[in-house]
């Protein structure tokens, strides 16, 4: 019929844009920390990882257990560049989540999220990052299980977050369950070991690579 749309409207009920709720800095590197030390046992580096990915993990991992929280988050941003790097194999899903995002080249007027008020921005941007989560801790899951590591305690809580996140998006309730996964695979995962005969590069020559990234 000439003048008529080529598709149906959507009907679709728009996700709703929750507040996000605070994110304490304790949980931001545990919600990196967690689903890297799976990411590094991925078999596809080949029997062990590259030194120069297990250095920022190990590194990240001390400092927040010491509670230094800002030098946990800097060595985990240094090993997201890292992952992206492309002299490594190319990380499968969910895992290449943890690498830096590199956005292609975009006119700020094409972005859609510009256009939302700035709390409406933040709750998307909340929102998103708790979609991502959901991801990993299910893909984290399913990897460990195939693997050996018993998980079946921390599967309920993978489900429960799943029913919450439709309705309650970045919530405290979803982040209480997903937090509990993200413990109980830390308790769980060894930190990777570089391959034999290739030592870690020293701290000071890796906290210049990441002033340098």
């Amino acid at each position: 019929m000439p003048g008529a749309p080529n598709r149906p409207p959507d009907t679709t009920p728009a996700a709703p844009l929750v507040a996000p709720v605070q994110e304490p800095p304790e949980k931001r590197v545990l919600r990196r920390l967690a689903p890297s030390r799976v990411a590094l046992q991925w078999e596809g580096w080949k029997g062990a990882p590259s030194a120069e990915l297990v250095a920022p993990l190990t590194k990240a991992d001390a400092a927040y257990a010491a509670g230094d929280y800002p030098a946990a988050l800097t060595a985990l941003d240094l090993l997201s560049v890292r992952f992206a790097e492309p002299r490594w194999p190319s990380l499968p899903e969910p895992f290449r989540r943890l690498r830096v995002p590199i956005p292609a080249p975009m006119p700020p007027h094409w972005n859609p999220d510009n256009a939302l008020a700035p709390a409406e921005r933040e709750a998307k941007r909340a929102r998103d990052t708790a979609a991502e989560q959901l991801l990993l801790a299910e893909g984290c899951l399913a990897w460990l299980a195939g693997h050996g590591t018993d998980v079946a305690d921390l599967r309920p809580k993978l489900e429960e977050a799943k029913a919450i996140f439709p309705n309650e998006g970045a919530s405290a309730g979803f982040y209480e369950r997903i937090d509990l996964i993200w413990e109980g695979i830390r308790s769980r995962v060894p930190l990777p070991k570089a391959p034999a005969g290739r030592a870690a590069p020293a701290p000071a020559a890796a906290d210049a690579e990441a002033g340098a990234a």
